[in-house]
């Protein structure tokens, strides 16, 4: 909400209060203060001059001459807007005037001729330009003709106005109006504030005969009344409504529809104007829409209806969408002479879901959806019906027809003043309670401690004790309220185990050059089934569905958060992010039911994917893919960073490439898998070679002791020997890499595989696997013959074990 000091200054004085100060005594109350800004830089010299004579300048095409009276004096001044005429009023910024920008205007000689000023546009003036009327948009501002010749042009546009954003909660709706605001203010500061009656003098003539009112769905629209006037002369608003809509953010049209806004932000209370001729019938239905039913909006689009959106009909077709828009049908236009004006209370939840299906979110409909004052509707009509009779020449016909079962009663509520101190920790007295109601002009009847308070309907978040609690609090001052520290006993906080692991992990993803997400935890259907462990698949009947989705894209809690991962990479890499890596910690849903009745399993998982270039310098000509092996390394990685032993086997997995897929285990427990997506799944998603992981986190983190252990730097040397060992090519190296260490212990510390090679000089279904094998004591230096017996065993156990020769 942007609320002008200016025009709160016409409710309450705040005059005495710096911007700054108000805004600090607004947010002690409970209500957050966003932003103080002027309206306008500090502007100064500038004021209305009229047009005298305008001629051509002598020696330029596009130029003007003008002489114009500026109170004091008569300027000659140059002008190259076109716009510009005789007998204009207009903001002339005299020599010495000041404009923003710190921009200084000094007389000057343009073209051979003498200019003492400049004619100023609204722009130049900093007026933001979506707030700048159109027809003033290419060209100098023109003043209405009942302005003054030598007033403060600044003034006369509000343009010395401050601005305060209000950030307001949901349930603050009272505070989306002028007239909430004021209250507000007037019980933070203990000023008086009461909303003055409107003077409202209608003609003889009764509106009954023009109009009919008939409502189909009481609950959807407990009142609506129609105003009729006729005579209206549709025109120019006058400069101070134009002002107060600008400086809220609104930009003035005509004063009908000007003064319909004015009175949306000054009550709170969204109203419309109907062309009461292009309307087409004596009568006002309002009812749901019929499926299929069209209606072309004032913004000229055409809207297709539901039995869900509540419209406004002539008894036959459609002419505004309750709440939200009006329709171009009946729209207020230059030629309109007699106006219906609505004022209306409708059901929060039906407008809110009208705006939604058209996305179509506007002042009127945040109003209705957050809940009007019933009590200031029907006012709200006559404060615009004021309005128009005196800008818009209009004629108020007698009576509102209406339609009324529209609750307008206070809401009571029972508060005790040993109650309200028990909760707050206060001393506050009876006679101080009894004050703070006053300030917030609720009603009450007092008996000692005990008061029965009437809260007024403008304030519908105040229902229960708790609320009433809140305003004590809040108008006594929060930082009047007592303060503590614990007693006894205290300890200091910490992170739990788990946190400490999860943050250690994703410490190392990160460090190892992966990127965290945060993915949906909702997916397709198709996508559920997808990329899933086999020990989530053995757990899981099937996928969690929901009762009633957002979309079938997100219908199902995911069992694997591969796919949403890997449609984050797809979503890059078809934006030109070729070299990306993702990983992700996060929860999966497990549910044991086919039809779920109980909360599902939430299993804590961590997952990744990467795909492009894991290694590119361009200088050294190097570049390096991702492949199996850089996953493996990674999840290698992790598991020293637990100190967990981790063993890779073969599988296959529905969605993975069938040659180059590994399930991992720890201790004789399945955590997860790594390798490439299936080729077929790689090109649906638009991937090139794409790998990923996926473990259990919390089976990792089981495995996980806690045990700080120190390893001293060996003093003595290692020995390193290379040996190539000729296998069946279907003997994992993992199988003899085990084999190695253990025919090796305790000597052996260390068994890389470095080489594989197939072809010449090997049989066929033969392969050659190199080991680079080495031996240490860390408490002494090695002797020859205690490594080659070490290392024959080795010999002989791969053999024995794998049929495994030396290759020579």
């Amino acid at each position: 909400m942007l609320v002008s000091l200016n025009w709160l200054n016409e409710y309450i004085n705040v005059r005495d209060y710096k911007s700054e100060d108000l805004a600090e005594i607004i947010t002690k109350t409970g209500i957050e203060v966003e932003s103080v800004e002027p309206v306008a830089e500090n502007i100064t010299g500038v004021v209305v001059g009229h047009v005298n004579s305008c001629e051509q300048h002598p020696n330029a095409d596009k130029l003007s001459l003008c002489q114009i009276d500026v109170g004091e004096a008569t300027l000659q001044i140059v002008c190259g807007a076109s716009n510009i005429s005789a007998g204009q009023k207009v903001a002339v910024a005299t020599p010495g005037a000041v404009l923003p920008g710190d921009f200084k205007i000094k007389k000057t000689k343009l073209r051979g001729e003498v200019s003492n000023g400049m004619v100023c546009s609204l722009q130049e003036l900093g007026v933001n330009e979506k707030d700048v009327p159109k027809e003033f948009q290419d060209g100098i501002y023109v003043f209405p003709e009942d302005v003054q010749v030598g007033q403060n042009a600044a003034s006369l546009l509000n343009l010395d106005d401050i601005i305060i954003e209000l950030g307001l909660t949901p349930n603050r709706a009272d505070c989306l109006s002028m007239v909430g605001v004021a209250y507000e203010v007037a019980a933070a500061l203990g000023r008086e504030y009461e909303l003055a009656s409107e003077d409202l003098h209608t003609s003889s003539e009764k509106a009954e005969t023009y109009i009919g009112v008939e409502v189909a769905d009481p609950q959807a629209n407990p009142y609506y009344g129609a105003f009729i006037l006729s005579d209206v002369k549709v025109g120019n608003s006058p400069l101070w409504i134009q002002n107060r809509l600008t400086a809220t953010g609104i930009r003035p049209i005509n004063n009908v529809v000007d003064i319909t806004n004015y009175v949306l932000l000054e009550y709170g209370q969204p109203l419309h104007a109907f062309d009461y001729n292009r309307f087409g019938t004596k009568k006002v239905v309002t009812r749901f829409a019929r499926d299929g039913e069209t209606i072309v909006t004032l913004d000229d689009q055409e809207r297709s209806l539901t039995s869900n959106h509540l419209v406004i009909t002539n008894g036959e077709e459609a002419h505004a969408i309750a709440g939200v828009m009006g329709g171009a049908k009946s729209e207020v236009q230059e030629d309109t002479t007699t106006i219906l004006l609505e004022a209306a209370y409708f059901n929060p939840a039906n407008v809110r879901q009208s705006a939604k299906d058209h996305g179509l979110r506007s002042e009127a409909s945040t109003r209705f959806e957050k809940g009007v004052d019933p009590n200031r509707v029907e006012r709200a009509g006559a404060r615009a019906c004021e309005l128009l009779k005196k800008y818009a020449d209009a004629t108020v016909l007698q009576g509102v027809p209406s339609f009324d079962q529209l609750d307008r009663s206070e809401k009571t509520i029972q508060v005790n003043t040993k109650e309200i101190n028990d909760r707050l920790g206060t001393e506050i007295t009876d006679n101080e309670i009894a004050d703070i109601l006053n300030r917030l002009q609720f009603d009450f009847n007092q008996t000692g401690e005990d008061f029965k308070v009437s809260i007024p309907t403008r304030r519908g978040d105040v229902e229960r004790f708790e609320d009433m609690l809140e305003e004590v609090a809040r108008i006594y001052g929060y930082d009047n309220l007592p303060f503590t520290l614990p007693s006894g006993a205290s300890q200091a906080g910490g992170l739990s185990r788990e946190q400490h692991l999860k943050r250690r992990v994703k410490a190392f993803f990160e460090g190892s050059g992966l990127d965290e997400t945060i993915t949906y935890s909702l997916t397709s259907e198709k996508q559920a089934n997808l990329l899933v462990s086999r020990e989530v698949n053995k757990q899981a009947k099937a996928p969690v569905k929901l009762a009633m989705p957002m979309s079938e894209d997100h219908s199902h809690l995911r069992l694997s958060m591969l796919p949403e991962l890997l449609q984050s990479l797809a979503y890059n890499v078809a934006r030109k992010q070729n070299n990306l890596g993702y990983y992700e910690l996060g929860t999966v849903f497990i549910s044991e039911e086919e039809q779920v009745t109980k909360q599902p399993l939430e299993m804590l998982r961590a997952s990744g994917a990467i795909t492009g270039e894991w290694v590119s310098h361009p200088w050294q000509q190097e570049k390096k893919k991702v492949d199996f092996f850089i996953v493996k390394g990674i999840i290698e990685g992790l598991a020293d960073q637990l100190d967990v032993t981790l063993t890779f086997e073969k599988a296959k997995v529905d969605g993975m490439h069938p040659g180059r897929t590994a399930e991992v285990f720890s201790e004789g427990h399945m955590i997860g898998f790594i390798g490439q997506i299936h080729p077929k799944l790689q090109k649906e998603l638009g991937l090139k070679e794409t790998y990923v992981f996926d473990l259990n986190a919390e089976k990792l983190f089981d495995l996980y002791r806690k045990e700080e252990a120190f390893q001293t730097v060996p003093k003595v040397p290692s020995i390193s020997r290379d040996i190539a060992l000729v296998v069946d090519e279907t003997v994992p190296s993992g199988n003899i890499e085990k084999t190695i260490r253990e025919a090796g212990s305790p000597l052996i510390k260390q068994v890389l595989v470095f080489d594989v090679y197939q072809g010449e000089h090997l049989q066929s279904g033969k392969k050659s696997l190199a080991f680079n094998l080495l031996y240490l004591d860390p408490e002494r230096t090695l002797k020859d013959k205690e490594v080659e017996e070490a290392h024959e065993k080795i010999l002989q156990s791969v053999k024995d074990t794998h049929d495994a020769e030396l290759r020579g």
